[in-house]
């Protein structure tokens, strides 16, 4: 087996390698896109960080590839999607690294607070401006934290250390965990509102994509100093630039940026800006954590076929995995479609395994469905090791039971789930050996094959519904690849799931919404 490391890795991962039998490594670090293309079918492993991006095109080149490990939390340079089609593990490093980002954000508090790099700068330059340099004690402050995962909550507890009032708000985290942890929670407005200094610590994804941006700003206390060591892009950095020369943010400490390098960017310009490469993740300590990680899952997967730390499949050994498949499938699928229909912090997760699975033990399965149900809120941190114990750190009550009755289907998978706001519930199976189906949403009985671009929509039973969708998309010159419809098992509505080539966009779905016999219209990414 053959192992590339194509960024830069500690030395003992790469010792862990050359000494691991059957298993031949190639260091090859900073290759251009194509280069490594060229040469990654010789492959079975590729070992990264940050630089190398794991895209569709070099996964369709990489024909011998197993499984990608990443050095580290982050993945957003590599197409997931792409690979889970191809059969590609990934894997990532959760834990290695969270404690080193989480101070880094304090040091950029502190230094922001007390001038720290500007008095470095002036003195190395022959200036005495101990006047102008005036900090603030953070003592008694009040941190506004946004994002409660691994290193928000580190980030919390470091401050409280040092004093200050630590306000939370995470839409994921119900206030009465928040609160246990010994620290308050509030909305996101009430945060902008109170906090004296804010931290962000949330993955990049599409809804925190420019979140904190020039409505956010507007809401935030005059004099407000502002962090950000999650990820670039979270920030609006020219809205951010506009409220650091208006004077309502009178500091910021950035890590990450829109793009990496950043160039000639305006904030540079500013003396109550500070800023760092990237550095989060940057220590001894860190590197060889993740070094020696990414080495052992890698090594474990290559010679046993045992799966850690993945972000597409659960952990399981080889031989389990072959037989649960077609199962673990469905409850990443039911895990995924539930995320997207329901609202609210979650509660509780009731798993109900129904009929015959002939003695395999179901406990990946269970993962499966929390890891697709909790992945696109906290998607970074998200893996089939950590979904368990992230729904409990989140006090979330996750319950498996198993009954003979499969009602109309030799086996059943039954999913409920209660938020603060609302429960719903989903039933599938395994038509044949391999083809997943959802059966049943809630009271309405149907077939749906959880992937691609789709939408579901609740309707009037009455003539006319249907030909009104499907002119409506017509219009709007969107092609309808599967539609399926169900009813409600006693009632007068419709379901009707749609399958279509590409996404439906806003505009089309406001259309929806507003034909007669329509009654709510929800897009799903599958």
């Amino acid at each position: 087996m053959k192992v590339l490391v194509s960024d830069n890795l500690g030395e003992i991962g790469i010792q862990m390698f050359q000494e691991a039998e059957g298993i031949e490594v190639d260091v090859n670090t900073g290759l251009p896109p194509e280069e490594l293309k060229a040469i990654i079918s010789d492959y079975d492993a590729l070992v990264i960080r940050s630089a190398t991006k794991v895209t569709e095109d070099l996964l369709e080149a990489a024909t011998n590839l197993k499984v990608v490990g990443r050095a580290g939390i982050g993945l957003d340079n590599v197409d997931i999607p792409a690979a889970t089609k191809r059969g590609v593990v990934v894997m990532n490093t959760p834990t290695g690294n969270v404690v080193t980002t989480a101070e880094h954000a304090i040091a950029m508090m502190l230094s922001l607070s007390r001038n720290i790099p500007r008095g470095t700068a002036t003195l190395k330059q022959g200036k005495w401006e101990k006047k102008k340099l005036q900090g603030r004690e953070i003592f008694n402050k009040t941190l506004g934290v946004v994002g409660f995962g691994k290193i928000g909550s580190i980030v919390a507890d470091r401050a409280r250390g040092l004093k200050m009032r630590v306000v939370i708000y995470d839409p994921f985290v119900t206030p009465e965990q928040i609160e246990k942890a010994g620290f308050e929670s509030a909305t996101l407005a009430d945060l902008y509102k109170q906090a004296d200094y804010i931290t962000v610590h949330v993955p990049k994804l599409k809804d925190t994509l420019g979140m904190i941006n020039q409505e956010a700003f507007a809401q935030m206390k005059d004099g407000v100093m502002l962090i950000n060591c999650a990820r670039g892009g979270i920030v609006n950095e020219a809205d951010l630039y506009a409220a650091m020369k208006s004077g309502k943010v009178v500091g910021a400490a950035l890590d990450v940026f829109e793009t990496e390098p950043p160039e000639n960017s305006p904030l540079f310009e500013m003396d109550n800006f500070i800023c760092t490469p990237h550095l989060g993740a940057s220590t001894k300590e860190a590197q060889t954590n993740v070094a020696v990680a990414v080495a052992e899952q890698i090594i474990d997967y290559l010679q046993t076929g045992t799966v850690v730390n993945a972000v597409n499949v659960p952990s399981v050994t080889g031989d389990l995995l072959e037989k649960l498949r077609p199962y673990l499938t469905l409850g990443d699928r039911m895990g995924c479609l539930m995320a997207q229909l329901i609202c609210g912090p979650l509660k509780e997760i009731a798993i109900e395994y129904m009929g015959d699975f002939k003695g395999l033990d179901l406990s990946p399965v269970t993962t499966a469905v929390l890891q697709g149900l909790l992945t696109p809120m906290v998607k970074d941190m998200i893996n089939s090791v950590n979904a368990p114990v992230m729904a409990k750190d989140r006090g979330i009550r996750v319950t498996e039971t198993a009954s003979a009755d499969a009602e109309d289907y030799t086996n059943l998978i039954r999913v409920r789930v209660v938020t603060t706001d609302m429960s719903a519930t989903l039933a599938g199976t395994v038509f044949g050996k391999n083809d997943p189906r959802i059966v049943k949403i809630n009271n309405f009985r149907l077939e749906m094959i959880p992937q691609g671009h789709s939408a579901i929509i609740h309707n009037q039973d009455k003539p006319g519904a249907i030909g009104s969708i499907g002119s409506t998309l017509g219009e709007n010159k969107i092609n309808i690849g599967r539609m399926q419809v169900g009813q409600e098992d006693e009632g007068d509505r419709n379901i009707i799931f749609l399958r279509t080539d590409t996404p439906i966009p806003e505009d089309v779905l406001e259309k929806l919404r507003a034909l007669p016999l329509i009654n709510t219209v929800i897009p799903l990414e599958l």
